[in-house]
């Protein structure tokens, strides 16, 4: 038997998982809120990865964006393995909800013409950016959105 991590996802059986998927990772509670943390896995892990470029493009734009559709987003942010982005949220425990502001969110980043904060100013590596590739990665992730609430193979 495999020793249990303190980290969530260092448990899971990345070869069990079928990404596309989001899933909610853990809630921490708080004296009077709840943090609700989501794994939004684009790619399959070990066999598939985002380009750094796109990837970073997507953060942004999902950074920016996703404010736009829920509420109480405290942070989105790119998985180190480039595989997806954790989401984390405040006292909304809605799956649905989240999975509504995603959807209008890659639809944002879609029809976006430029890359926010995409700049030597508001940016630590602004020359590695593509937003041809974010949106190539918005685009297959909307495509297999009827798998997203499927985290394992059958």
């Amino acid at each position: 038997m495999t020793k249990k991590m303190n980290v969530e996802s260092f448990n899971l059986d990345h070869t069990k998982v079928a990404a596309p998927y989001v899933r909610l990772v853990g809630i921490t509670e708080g004296t009077q809120d709840k943090v609700y943390k989501y794994d939004i896995r684009f790619k399959q892990p070990n066999q598939e990865y985002m380009e750094m470029p796109g990837l970073h493009s997507l953060e942004h734009l999902m950074a920016e964006n996703i404010r736009n559709h829920i509420e109480n987003i405290l942070d989105i942010g790119p998985m180190g393995c480039q595989t997806g982005f954790y989401v984390s949220v405040l006292n909304n425990d809605s799956y649905d909800e989240i999975l509504d502001a995603l959807e209008k969110t890659l639809q944002d980043v879609l029809h976006a013409t430029e890359v926010p904060a995409c700049n030597e100013v508001q940016c630590g590596w602004a020359a590695n950016h593509s937003l041809e590739g974010a949106q190539e990665i918005a685009k297959e992730m909307l495509a297999k959105k009827d798998e997203w609430r499927q985290v394992f193979a059958e």
